[in-house]
This record gives structure tokens, C-alpha cells and sequence, in this order.
């Protein structure tokens, strides 16, 4: 059986394969960022089909988005906590998207119950903004 540690390796290295990171989690496991919401954004994707749209989403607004420079702080059986980043190009605005996310995932049996995600609101407003509102 996966560890939290392996999960959340698998995943951040799936990221570009949207069917097979969301396949990680449980049926009822859930992808949670809560501060998207602030941004006007679901915050929260339950089950692997959501899962799968919400990354599909973001890869059709950020292709070559990847993570990066993985850290990982905690590593128990069940709960993993890790600091990773992001650098990529926005195509719509030109930007580069650059973000440092905090994930804390807790496993149960093998599968993803709970992946959540900390992030800066402000460098993801000002990469996806439209030119005029930078």
C-alpha cells in the first residue's frame, strides 16, 4: 500500500496527466484550496472525476504547468506535508505564473482522502489578470 509520501510524490509528478493524478484519490477524497475562493474560484473538487476536470481546467490555462523544487516536511504513513513550487507561462496574459504552494495530503488505504493546498492568491490574480487590470 502507498505511503502519504509516495501519493504526493505520484501526484505532483502526474500533474500534466490529469486522468492519472485525479486517479490517486479515493472516491470520496477531495482537492481542496481554499483560498481560490477569495479569487471567485471553486475551492474545493471531491471524487476523481472532478478532480480530473479541475486539473484539465488548469492545464488548458497553464500548459506547461509543473511542480518544481519539491520539499517534503512531513512524512508519516498516513499524512504527508510538502512545499513545492510552480514557474510557468500563462499564454492568455503573457505572464509567468510563479507560485510556492503548501500541500498537506492525509492518506487512507492506499488512495488520496485529502489533499489540501495553500497558495498566494496575489501572484495567481496578477498572472491570470487581464493586461489592463495588472
Amino acid at each position: 500500500m502507498k505511503t502519504a509520501v509516495q501519493l504526493l510524490q505520484m501526484y505532483l509528478d502526474s500533474i500534466q496527466n490529469p486522468r492519472a493524478a485525479a486517479a490517486l484519490f479515493a472516491q470520496d477524497g477531495a482537492l481542496e484550496i481554499p483560498y481560490l475562493q477569495s479569487l471567485g474560484i471553486t475551492s474545493r473538487v471531491e471524487g476523481p472525476e472532478q478532480i480530473e476536470a479541475f486539473i484539465a481546467s488548469l492545464l488548458n490555462k497553464v500548459p506547461d504547468f509543473k511542480f518544481r523544487r519539491v520539499r517534503f516536511l512531513i512524512d508519516t504513513p498516513e499524512q504527508a506535508f510538502a512545499e513545492y513550487d510552480v514557474e510557468a507561462l500563462v499564454p492568455a496574459t503573457g505572464r509567468i505564473y510563479r507560485q510556492s504552494y503548501a500541500g498537506r495530503l492525509v492518506a487512507r488505504d492506499g488512495k488520496i482522502q485529502l489533499l489540501r493546498e495553500s497558495m498566494d492568491t496575489v501572484a495567481a490574480a496578477t498572472a491570470f489578470a487581464p493586461s489592463d487590470a495588472a
